[in-house]
């Protein structure tokens, strides 16, 4: 982060976009908001940094500018922020203050248009989705059922508040604050007379993963919220809607809620299996356990794709993501696009490899319907006729360790095969030393392996994952290197996909929270079992 603006980056005047962050989770931006941060010449945020957003939707080089504290470790005043926010945009910046959930709802907001109307800067306002709401509909609690004709929104922060106003059966109150804030509230309102019985939900770290909340009544509140040591801000909701959360809790009993789970993959191969575990309430961390490295020589590549454009192939087969990333690179390095593969027939190992084919304008003919290896390519691959096949040859880029099974095959049904290395795999460089201490200590819930190589090498970078962990596989061969390895498997993909496999530990995950509550027993996530005991593989 930097407090200071050192450089005028659009024309002189420069304008400033207020942009609603929303309550955590990055989902929930606005698609305006989007556009905004891809715009912006500067950032400036706050109190929460926001990295992930700006990582992701802003321009590389856009500078930041911290407002959260000053150079005392004090948090600024609503006018010292307005100050810094004109003083990037008077740089001729296109600048994006970005603001905790809606810009328009306990925020600064007001005193930072004022600034700008006096220094005649150009603004405007992109409205965000507000904890008041979001927060409350993630813990599972809707605002206004059956029977509540209001809803009151309040921000005590220490002002005096007549709870009188709030104390009506009729009203849900949304309290937004710390602990001394809702606690506050709680003798408000019993002074004020609202019953001890009302229902109240109180929640955390809203709409993230981090999520979590106590649900009670009213008047046995303030003992649990202390013992509860939950981090602020806090949103409580009081009221006869915070009843319905048995009923209308959907975030936080999604199977794999909270989990963190441990991805053995390159990052640019893990996007799909991270959004999936994401969209089952886990987060995931990608480990890298190969490098993907051009091979020794382009020479053999070079001539390949030559043969390709000059008809030497009948047929091209990819066997992975990263043959059609390597392939496609070197279309690029000789100026060549898809309409190179005219007349050539394309096989695809899988469907995540014909997707890669797809984003290339490319429709593979030959996909695996069920078997998604090279043995199920292989056996839906048609032998070679030489009334209705006018070439024999086929193309075959792959990896350097790749195994001769296709080829072999392929040969044996009458193809002649130019197996060209199109790309090396190196084991990569051991992860920081607290992820590998977080991997044999227990503190990942889960572990995907997605290929007996993803086993060998993340046990060979970091050890063997705790006995806790429980281990999810993608086909039996790669849960028999995982036993060889002496890991137990606890989940078996129903067919060798990125997909089956998610859905598999997903369907794990749920049996868990169904086994602890006909046990009437907290759910608790395989991290939090390390005083139980299991038996690693023989």
């Amino acid at each position: 982060m930097t407090s200071t603006i050192t450089s005028k980056k659009a024309g002189p005047g420069g304008y400033v976009a207020f942009v609603g962050a929303g309550p955590g989770d990055d989902g929930l931006l606005t698609l305006r908001a989007v556009e905004r941060l891809g715009d912006a010449d500067v950032v400036v945020v706050d109190q929460i940094p926001r990295e992930a957003i700006i990582g992701r939707y802003c321009r590389p080089g856009v500078e930041i500018v911290d407002a959260g504290f000053g150079e005392d470790g004090q948090p600024m005043t609503r006018a010292a922020r307005a100050k810094v926010v004109v003083q990037a945009a008077r740089t001729g910046a296109r600048v994006v203050r970005l603001m905790d959930g809606d810009p328009a709802t306990f925020t600064g907001l007001a005193e930072e248009i004022q600034a700008c109307r006096k220094q005649s800067l150009p603004f405007e306002v992109v409205p965000g989705v507000s904890a008041a709401s979001a927060v409350p509909a993630y813990a599972g609690v809707p605002l206004t059922p059956a029977g509540v004709s209001s809803v009151h929104v309040l921000y005590p922060h220490g002002e005096v508040v007549d709870w009188k106003l709030h104390a009506s059966a009729g009203t849900t109150l949304v309290v937004l604050g710390a602990e001394e804030d809702i606690s506050g509230a709680v003798d408000g309102l019993l002074e004020a007379g609202r019953k001890a019985t009302t229902p109240v939900v109180v929640t955390t770290h809203g709409t993230t993963t981090r999520q979590r909340s106590i649900a009670c009544a009213l008047g046995e509140l303030p003992p649990l919220l202390a013992a509860a040591k939950m981090d602020k801000p806090m949103t409580a909701v009081i009221g006869e809607a915070a009843a319905l959360r048995d009923k209308a809790s959907w975030f936080e009993t999604k199977p794999l809620f909270g989990w963190r789970v441990l991805v053995p993959r390159t990052k640019q191969q893990a996007g799909g299996i991270v959004k999936e575990l994401a969209d089952h309430g886990a987060t995931a961390q990608v480990v890298p356990t190969i490098s993907v490295e051009p091979p020794r020589t382009p020479h053999q590549m070079e001539k390949a794709v030559k043969g390709l454009v000059t008809g030497r192939y009948e047929w091209i087969g990819f066997t992975s993501v990263n043959a059609v990333r390597a392939v496609r690179e070197k279309f690029e390095e000789f100026g060549l696009d898809a309409r190179a593969f005219a007349g050539l027939k394309v096989a695809a190992v899988g469907g995540v490899t014909a997707t890669a084919l797809r984003d290339w304008g490319i429709e593979p003919d030959l996909t695996p319907a069920e078997n998604q290896s090279a043995i199920g390519l292989l056996e839906c691959w048609p032998p070679y006729d030489e009334v209705l096949d006018p070439i024999n040859r086929v193309f075959l880029p792959r990896a350097d360790i790749a195994t001769d099974t296709l080829v072999a095959g392929l040969e044996q049904n009458g193809w002649e095969v130019d197996d060209v290395t199109a790309y090396r795999t190196v084991r990569a460089a051991p992860p920081p030393a607290e992820t590998r201490e977080a991997i044999k200590s227990g503190h990942f819930d889960a572990v995907v392996f997605t290929s007996s190589s993803t086993v060998r090498n993340l046990v060979g970078i970091a050890g063997k994952p705790h006995a806790t962990t429980v281990v999810a596989c993608i086909g039996p061969q790669t849960a028999k290197t995982a036993e060889e390895h002496g890991l137990r498997v606890d989940v078996l993909a129903a067919e060798p996909s990125a997909d089956a496999l998610v859905a598999a530990l997903a369907e794990y995950g749920a049996g868990l929270r169904l086994s602890a509550d006909e046990a009437g027993e907290p759910v608790l996530r395989p991290s939090q079992r390390k005083g139980s005991t299991r038996r690693n593989a023989k």
